[in-house]
């Protein structure tokens, strides 16, 4: 008798189950992806038609990738050379608008990069540091000589305090999202580089490299201060830089490269951040 009136309980649970499950399962995350070139995947194929051809926006982005292996009802916002004003302006007004608009408090997730463009700083120490390379035929580091602490005295005064308000601005917008800010993916290795495709003097590639950790570290650290979970990439992208050949590498060379869109992270780069960023969420 207690046999059958245990089986009952079990067959009345397991019922239960089956009755509630299809329901929680029908309600997918309202996923919103929003950064910059990083985020929309720019060099990579195919375009999305989604949006302007300005934002160089792939559909095979990490946020695309995530959205597709966790069933998300999602919205991209992200496009190439986005700065964190470009959330609440439009970056090319007519053709964009306001990354911010798609967020509100139905958002459950929120994923982003952001800070490489404000002040320049990717595009600014890489063209200089370059053409610095180029005119001493890649040997000492005029760079560091000539530019000293200007471009980490921009990040200080600049970059953390625009990233730190964006993300105080993101939590506001939408108060019952998770939200994740990734860090940028090792450009150059930690020492000699590879001048042929990245025109950076030797005694300049440690300085290019510790230059980026302190952008990284600034977007951590506003991260932390606003609630944020920051995926850090330093480990997981080491020794797949730039100066790695094809299949290793996570970021495209300057010179002679695969992505229509230089020094950004490839098609394997895009998949691993949105490996990475599941794993740290716990997708």
């Amino acid at each position: 008798m207690k046999r059958r009136i245990a089986l009952a309980v079990v067959l009345a649970a397991t019922s239960l189950l089956v009755t509630v499950a299809p329901s929680q399962a029908a309600e997918p995350l309202n996923y919103v992806a929003l950064g910059d070139s990083y985020s929309a995947g720019s060099g990579v194929l195919p375009l999305d038609p989604a949006i302007t051809p300005l934002c160089a926006r792939t559909t095979r982005n990490y946020p695309n990738l995530i959205a597709k292996a966790t069933g998300a009802q999602f919205t991209d916002m992200t496009c190439g050379g986005a700065q964190t004003k470009d959330f609440a302006a439009a970056q090319y007004p007519l053709v964009t608008q306001p990354q911010f608009t798609a967020l509100s408090a139905e958002t459950d997730l929120v994923t982003l990069t952001i800070g490489g463009n404000d002040a320049n700083i990717f595009i600014s120490a890489i063209a200089a540091c370059g053409s610095a390379g180029v005119v001493t035929l890649g040997f000492g580091s005029p760079c560091k000589t000539i530019y000293g602490n200007h471009f980490d005295n921009q990040i200080d005064s600049t970059v953390y305090p625009a990233v730190l308000q964006a993300l105080r601005d993101l939590r506001a917008k939408a108060p019952n999202a998770r939200v994740a800010i990734l860090g940028y993916p090792w450009i150059m290795p930690a020492s000699d580089g590879c001048f042929l495709t990245m025109p950076i003097a030797k005694g300049d590639v440690p300085y290019l490299r510790n230059l980026q950790a302190h952008l990284n570290q600034v977007i951590a650290t506003a991260a932390s201060q606003t609630g944020v979970t920051f995926v850090d990439l330093a480990a997981a992208s080491e020794g797949h830089d730039a100066c790695k050949p094809i299949g290793t590498r996570w970021v495209e060379p300057a010179l002679w490269g695969t992505n229509f869109v230089p020094v950004h992270p490839n098609a394997l780069g895009e998949a691993k951040m949105a490996e990475r960023a599941m794993a740290v969420l716990g997708l």
